[in-house]
């Protein structure tokens, strides 16, 4: 096991802790996303774990050794570990080349500029080497600082929010290169998210806090298919959330469906189409069943006023 952490507590006030006995473990060689809403103690989590904070009680074991934090610290972090937070830490008066290969050895400077290379090559910044961090996008500095994280080939990566900065274009690129690089080094990568759906494509474990709670602990297709509460079934986007009471109602097998699991069938529930808008590769739809209004997606714009639905 590549990191444990047993019966943690921790609270910035006496009046709401954050962590209460909380325990994980996480697998060497995984891509691991830490997800909830803001304020669910995911970068807390991040903190912790690369020694920036300190815990009331419990441990923290990473590769078969307690960690000990701040107190037990003199240089903020831990060996081995790399953690890109909001806050990039560039050098300011070094190039992007410079500040990425900042931790790589100056014996061999042919292969440390391969190496610079191919890690600019990783983020999408290599056109950007000789400039200066201050000329550079938010988005693009975070870029800078995962490339010279990975420069040590660090056993865990951490990432928090790291494609939060950047457009869609640069996110898509980013993101697969970026998976394929740690997964080939055997780096493992804990990323915390509120994109679950960006990124779903790669992660092999999703670990949900919600309020410093651990809500759900899974393999990426079990945590889709059966969230354990809106809350969960949220994080991946655009859903339909049903009562007790209307499960019952239109005799429902779950409380939650996303818009591509209700589909336009013959014979199904009526339901009055209130909209239907073009959203690129579907059309979204606003229907109303009963009292009550549901998404849906379509191939195809909905033009007449009623059709019947299924629940897939």
């Amino acid at each position: 096991m590549l990191l444990e952490i047993k019966n943690l507590h921790f609270s910035y006030s006496k009046e709401k802790p954050l962590f209460n006995n909380l325990n994980l473990t996480f697998e060497a060689g995984k891509i691991i996303a830490l997800a909830g809403e803001s304020g669910c103690g995911k970068s807390t989590l991040l903190s912790l774990i690369y020694g920036l904070l300190d815990w009331e009680s419990g441990d923290i074991i990473f590769n078969g050794k307690k960690l000990w934090g701040p107190k037990g610290n003199i240089v903020p972090g831990e060996a081995e570990m790399k953690f890109v937070a909001q806050n990039f830490d560039l050098m300011p008066y070094a190039t992007v080349a410079e500040n990425v290969g900042k931790f790589i050895s100056n014996i061999n400077l042919a292969q440390k500029k391969e190496k610079v290379t191919e890690l600019l090559e990783v983020v999408g910044m290599e056109e950007y080497a000789s400039v200066l961090p201050k000329y550079l996008s938010g988005g693009q500095q975070q870029r800078v600082a995962i490339a010279r994280a990975l420069s040590v080939l660090p056993k865990l990566l951490i990432l928090d929010e790291p494609f939060s900065n950047l457009d869609f274009p640069r996110k898509i690129e980013l993101r697969e290169k970026l998976f394929r690089y740690v997964k080939q080094n055997q780096i493992s990568l804990i990323i915390s998210t509120h994109e679950l759906q960006d990124i779903i494509p790669w992660l092999d474990q999703i670990v949900v806090l919600q309020e410093g709670r651990l809500i759900q602990n899974d393999r990426p297709e079990e945590t889709f298919r059966n969230p354990y509460n809106a809350y969960v079934a949220k994080l991946f986007g655009e859903v339909n959330i049903f009562s007790s009471a209307e499960m019952s109602d239109l005799n429902l097998s779950k409380f939650s469906y996303y818009p591509k699991e209700v589909k336009v069938t013959e014979n199904g529930i009526k339901a009055t189409v209130k909209e239907s808008r073009f959203a690129g590769n579907y059309y979204w739809n606003k229907l109303k069943i009963q009292d009550r209004e549901l998404v849906i997606y379509t191939d195809n714009k909905l033009t007449q006023e009623t059709v019947s639905v299924s629940f897939i």
